[in-house]
Parts: C-alpha cells; structure tokens; sequence
C-alpha cells in the first residue's frame, strides 16, 4: 500500500472516530475539552432537615436575604467544575456553612441559583468545596 493510500486510510479511521464520539456521548465536534461532555448525571439529593444546624442557619438567611457573616456570601459563583446544571453567569451565588472550630471560611456551601438571590430556583449543598453537590429538597 503506498503511502497516499495509507494516509487516506488514517484520515477516514480518524473522522469515523469523531462521528462515533460525537454520537455515542453527545459531543459536539465544536466543543472543546474544557466544556465536558452535554450530558449530566442526576444529583443527589439532601432535605434541609438533614443539614447540619448551619446549613439550615444559612438556608433562613438566604430567604431573608441576610445579613450574611462572610464578605463573600452571595457572590456570584461561576460552576467552573460544572458539576450543577449549566446557566448564564451570574445565575448562581454562593454562601459559606460555617463549620464549628474552624479559623477559616471551611469546605462547606450553599450555591443558590435564581433571577433573585432571596427566592431562588434551587439550591445546592457542597461539604467537600465543590467536588460534588447534592441539590436540596424541602
């Protein structure tokens, strides 16, 4: 086989590759790896009973609209993990869970989203700073 014909012969395997990736885990070809993939796993999910004390501290406030302790307690919050469901920026604000004996913020949030930072949409608790999430249910 000449070196044309091999050649030829790559370039198909490696458009087929594309077309079976893009169709096998809905990718588009256009999207970069830094996007991820357009499907999201279902998160889990957690009552406001089961938050701890402050989380559910926190929850009040947020409806209250405060007053919030930390400085950075509803500041926008930019899902670069995209573990929540993707939305315009801006749409989702974050709040600190204070954590007992702990000198700084700590690991634990609360990531609300919504057009009004009082009445959210839905709201999200994180234990492990972002890792993961599980959306909160009354």
């Amino acid at each position: 086989m000449s070196c044309n014909r091999w050649g030829a012969w790559r370039a198909a395997g490696a458009a087929l590759l594309l077309v079976l990736s893009t169709s096998l885990f809905g990718l588009s070809p256009s999207v970069g790896y830094a996007k991820g993939p357009a499907y999201q796993a279902p998160l889990d999910t957690v009552a406001v009973a089961q938050l701890p004390p402050q989380g559910r501290d926190m929850m009040t406030l947020i409806y209250q609209g405060g007053p919030f302790r930390h400085d950075k307690d509803g500041v926008v919050f930019g899902n670069r993990e995209r573990i929540l469901p993707a939305k315009n920026r801006g749409y989702y604000r974050e709040y600190t869970v204070r954590t007992p004996n702990e000198r700084s913020r700590g690991a634990r949030r609360i990531v609300c989203g919504g057009l009004k930072p009082a009445a959210p949409d839905a709201c999200y608790y994180t234990d492990d700073h972002y890792a993961s999430f599980r959306r909160i249910v009354q």
